[in-house]
């Protein structure tokens, strides 16, 4: 009795299971997507109100459908005022500054991963910590020593500072992703004959593009977008990044929506090319490390 019991429950179960997993993941993506909705909403505005006319937003708001494209606006942004020396420097102060931060995050979590030494954990533990230091504490201090070492007003503050940001992620995604690949690699370089640099070039820095595309896209991002720093740290217009040129413009075109939209449409093409560019390393970049074993 108990068997036949048992035999004529198991039906009525399993549907049941199956329904409880579809209703589950039925509202898990329905969340999903109106989230996705939400966050996308400011953006989709943004590009609307670039491809209409001044009177058309003055008439039906920024969210009304415009009756035709409408591309002078980007022509307006790209020529009048100073845009084409914002984006230049964005391009001269991301590029150098994510470069860097990604070679001594290289470096650092290679030594902390593979090259411990006395006091290395309480040193990582240390730079790590550099995460969860607010920058605006230190907003004066760096203030007054650029300002007093001559370099105020150039693009080289906010490089030296985004590189000095950015390598406790730096570090610790590629300790992390360090700390997954065998030593037993390294020691078989060693004793074919490969220094340090050799073992880290030729061995570790191919398995670890992954890791490096992560970064890449990140520290770009992070940096291209930063608006403190460049408030900050200049004073002429010709010194400005893309960022606070939009803020410039905000001033210049005060009625201007179209040719603001069209300008932060263009300040954002760089960073959506770099994550198209990495996607496919991206999601891969991020698992992998995470768990050892």
């Amino acid at each position: 009795m108990t068997s036949l019991a048992r035999a004529s429950a198991a039906p009525t179960t399993q549907p049941d299971d199956k329904m409880r997993r579809r209703l589950t993941l039925a509202v898990l993506y329905l969340s999903l997507t109106i989230i996705v909705i939400l966050y996308s909403l400011p953006g989709l505005g943004v590009i609307i109100s670039s491809f209409k006319t001044t009177e058309e937003i003055s008439r039906g708001g920024l969210w009304s459908v415009p009756t035709q494209l409408n591309f002078d606006n980007y022509g307006e942004a790209w020529n009048n005022g100073n845009v084409r020396t914002y984006v230049v420097n964005s391009f001269v102060v991301t590029i150098p500054a994510t470069f860097g931060s990604i070679v001594i995050g290289l470096l650092s979590g290679y030594v902390f991963s593979k090259l411990p030494f006395r006091g290395s954990e309480w040193l990582f533990v240390f730079v790590v910590a550099g995460m969860f230091f607010p920058p605006q504490i230190v907003l004066i201090p760096l203030f007054r020593l650029f300002n007093s070492i001559g370099l105020y007003d150039t693009l080289w503050p906010m490089i030296i500072v985004h590189i000095a940001f950015g390598l406790p992620i730096c570090t610790l995604l590629m300790r992390n992703f360090f700390s997954a690949i065998p030593t037993a690699l390294r020691d078989a370089a060693v004793i074919d004959g490969a220094n340090e640099g050799q073992v880290l070039l030729r061995v570790f820095l191919p398995l670890s593009l992954p890791a490096v595309a992560v970064l890449a896209t990140l520290q770009f991002t992070w940096i291209w977008n930063d608006f403190l720093w460049p408030l900050i740290f200049t004073q002429s217009d010709n010194m400005r990044t893309v960022m606070v040129g939009l803020v410039t413009l905000k001033g210049q075109y005060s009625v201007a929506w179209g040719v603001q939209g069209a300008m932060a449409v263009i300040a954002s093409i760089p960073t959506l090319v770099i994550f198209i560019f990495f996607q496919r390393y991206f999601i891969q970049g991020m698992t992998l490390g995470a768990v050892k074993g």
